[in-house]
């Protein structure tokens, strides 16, 4: 496993919205993406930042089901 990138909020959201995400809203300092799966839904917030911590990117990543490589 390779070292994840920095990325910004902008970013983040482009990665998503290639895996099937939609952006539903933006309240604040953060974009709220969903996705829908047969039988339930996906939402992840991710904050609108220009760096997103490390932290948070593994958050976004866990709750996404998106594969760490698309990030790195």
């Amino acid at each position: 496993m390779g070292r994840l990138k920095v990325l910004s909020g902008k970013e983040v959201c482009q990665i998503l919205t290639s895996h099937g995400f939609e952006k539903i809203r933006t309240r604040g300092s953060h974009v709220v993406m969903q996705k829908q799966i047969p039988g339930s839904t996906i939402t992840v917030p991710v904050p609108d930042h220009n760096e997103i911590r490390t932290g948070t990117l593994m958050s976004i990543i866990r709750q996404s089901g998106i594969p760490r490589a698309e990030f790195e």
